[in-house]
């Protein structure tokens, strides 16, 4: 089933500029089921495409629509609760504990009074334990570790319950342990809850492990979208990164790739 749909949609930060960069999109569209990992140099536009995608900025032209509604037409509460987002760079001047953090991503939820019910605590604590970060729940956000914060924004996210999740390198501040935590719990997410995952990531070995579709992007276009073994190849990788690349497969039939 057909949830987002972008058509003709073009975007520029700075419209008086000849040499500014610009994102175009012919079509684009999220499925019930998909995995999309989004790959592609600095500056090819996948920061922009998942923030249009999350509501933050809207394009210059062309329709973005969710269940064929134009996101014009939604509020930001009720696009909430269908969608959730985490940036690439958080901050916040307040020190928060880990547990309040999360406890706002059930905002879209609350009564009029913003009381938390008894279900919102046990979710909270639960998508904590999840991220292994519950024994933290009490210290500030200030007082953790990057990869600690960044955990605790991805559980705010998850705690929205939201029907698609969009996360923007997702994986900048983990170590490696928790970089394949996380890909395996969005990937449990995916299959388990049909939650669907657009995730940037410089990662394509993940991407290729976890994925059932993988956009490649250059210049503020997507160039190649398709399942990951279609166009996670030799070639395709010296097409958009100008790496050359070796693809092997190991004795679990595992795909992986080898710069060299």
């Amino acid at each position: 089933m057909e949830i987002i749909k972008l058509k003709n949609l073009f975007f520029k930060y700075n419209l008086e500029s000849k040499s500014d960069f610009k994102l175009e999109i012919d079509k684009f569209n999220l499925i019930t089921g998909n995995f999309i990992s989004i790959l592609g140099p600095n500056g090819s536009g996948k920061s922009t495409l998942i923030k249009i995608l999350s509501g933050i900025i809207e394009p210059v032209k062309g329709e973005i629509l969710f269940r064929d509604k134009p996101y014009s037409k939604m509020t930001r509460k009720d696009l909430s609760k269908e969608l959730a987002y985490v940036p690439q760079n958080f901050s916040t001047n307040f020190s928060f504990s880990l547990y309040e953090i999360v406890m706002m991503g059930r905002s879209p939820y609350l009564n009029f009074f913003g009381v938390e019910a008894k279900q919102d605590k046990e979710l909270v604590l639960k998508t904590l334990e999840q991220m292994e970060i519950l024994h933290l729940r009490d210290k500030g956000i200030n007082e953790v570790s990057g990869g600690e914060a960044q955990r605790a924004f991805i559980a705010r996210a998850m705690v929205q319950q939201p029907k698609i999740l969009l996360l923007d390198e997702p994986n900048t501040h983990l170590d490696i342990k928790h970089q394949i935590s996380i890909f395996k719990i969005l990937h449990e997410l995916n299959i388990i809850n049909n939650l669907i995952i657009v995730i940037i990531t410089h990662d394509i070995n993940l991407a290729m492990r976890f994925s059932n579709r993988v956009l490649l992007m250059n210049k503020g276009s997507i160039i190649y979208d398709d399942k990951p073994d279609k166009i996670l190849t030799e070639k395709n990788i010296m097409e958009i990164f100008d790496t050359k690349a070796k693809i092997i497969t190991d004795s679990t039939d595992s795909r992986h790739i080898v710069f060299t």
